[in-house]
């Protein structure tokens, strides 16, 4: 059944599914509809596993929340963890997700980047989190997300003194795997994703449970990798490196 969105453009894919967030009146600014949305979106992705692929319209990622609906929300929608819960459900997803950022993400929009797995970003990419200068802190992960991509010091440096991380600074952090030209962007996006789609979907989806499993350990290793050996993939693959190498 085809669901109809206001604040996303969503194109499916045989292997992923290309979400653009469009708020264009309000520089993609992350409103209540917008995370309902976003939920069918993960519908759609658990139902049926496939690489997402994230952005942002009009040459903005996202310019944080949308802060009029902030302003109305109180102690109740606080702990219902609007945005929050969302943002775990994308970290969750069982096939790897990328997050093409150009332009500002701030506030929310960095903590949705922050749940992806991957980002890249044009040269005009900033990352910040200034909820502080709000009176409210970054509460939808970037308080311990942020200091598992960074390490603690740059993390700091965002959520509490208020540095923006610019496309060159996130890239020397670790946040984003490349910078590319911004006409390259969604190009340079779809190339690392056709990288991945060459892989396994079944290794690549142990693998992200694997990595992700808080407190994983060899045994965690030992039962994904259990699974793949059992694989028809898994001996499909490693008998045409066989071969290929036998041919050389």
């Amino acid at each position: 059944m085809s669901t109809t969105y206001e604040t996303l453009l969503v194109e499916e894919r045989d292997d992923r599914v290309v979400v653009t967030l469009h708020r264009p009146e309000a520089r993609n600014a992350i409103s209540g509809l917008m995370i309902r949305e976003l939920h069918a979106v993960c519908d759609l992705l658990e139902h049926d596993p496939k690489l997402l692929l994230l952005t942002g319209h009009g040459g903005v990622f996202a310019g944080g929340a949308d802060i009029a609906e902030l302003l109305r929300r109180g102690r109740d929608e606080a702990l219902r963890g609007i945005n929050s819960r969302l943002f775990e459900r994308v970290r969750r997803l069982p096939m790897p997700t990328l997050a093409a950022v150009d332009g500002w993400a701030l506030g929310g929009g960095a903590e949705l980047s922050y749940a992806c797995d991957l980002r890249i970003a044009g040269p005009d990419a900033v990352f910040g989190n200034p909820e502080p200068g709000l009176g409210i802190l970054a509460a939808a992960g970037a308080c311990w997300r942020l200091p598992e991509l960074v390490g603690e010091s740059v993390a700091k440096q965002v959520l509490l003194a208020g540095r923006n991380l610019d496309a060159r600074a996130a890239l020397a952090a670790g946040l984003v795997i490349d910078v590319v030209p911004a006409d390259k962007l969604l190009d340079a996006a779809h190339a690392l994703l056709d990288r991945m789609a060459r892989s396994s979907a079944a290794a690549l989806r142990l693998t992200k449970l694997v990595v992700d499993s808080p407190g994983a350990h060899p045994v965690a290793d030992d039962l994904a990798q259990a699974v793949l050996f059992e694989g028809e993939d898994k001996r499909e693959r490693m008998s045409r490196f066989l071969e290929k190498r036998s041919r050389a």
